[in-house]
Parts: structure tokens; C-alpha cells; sequence
């Protein structure tokens, strides 16, 4: 009986860690899309799973973190 009660409650748990970890990833108080950016291409990837051209497009896009390189999903 106490298993039956405490399954639903471990897996909300869960649920609703992995939901913070992704909220984590663009911070909307960074977004500032009428910033300009240079045209070089120097792709990363950003934690959201996107390949941005650089740096900068991740950054005006709010991203909190990214690694050089296209994302291998692209």
C-alpha cells in the first residue's frame, strides 16, 4: 500500500527536476534581440539543443550556456 503511494510522488519529483534544469538554460531577463551581433561564423551549441552562429547570438538569445561547435542533432 505505501508503495502505491509513494510512486506517484517520486515521479513528480523527478518530472518536475528535469523541468527546472531546461528553465535554467535561457535566462529571459538576458534576451536582447535588437542587440547587434557580427556575421562570422563560429557555431556553438547552445543548452537548449539550437546551433547558433557565435557567441553573441546565443547571448542575445538569453542563453545561459553553450559549447563551441554545431549541435550534433543539426
Amino acid at each position: 500500500m505505501k508503495l502505491y503511494f509513494f510512486t506517484p510522488i517520486l515521479l513528480t519529483l523527478i518530472c518536475c527536476d528535469n523541468e527546472q534544469e531546461t528553465n535554467n538554460c535561457i535566462d529571459p531577463d538576458k534576451i536582447k534581440l535588437d542587440q547587434l551581433c557580427i556575421e562570422i561564423y563560429q557555431p556553438v551549441c547552445g543548452c537548449d539543443l539550437k546551433t547558433y552562429s557565435n557567441t553573441c547570438f546565443a547571448q542575445i538569445n538569453g542563453l545561459t550556456e553553450w559549447t563551441e561547435g554545431k549541435c550534433e542533432n543539426n
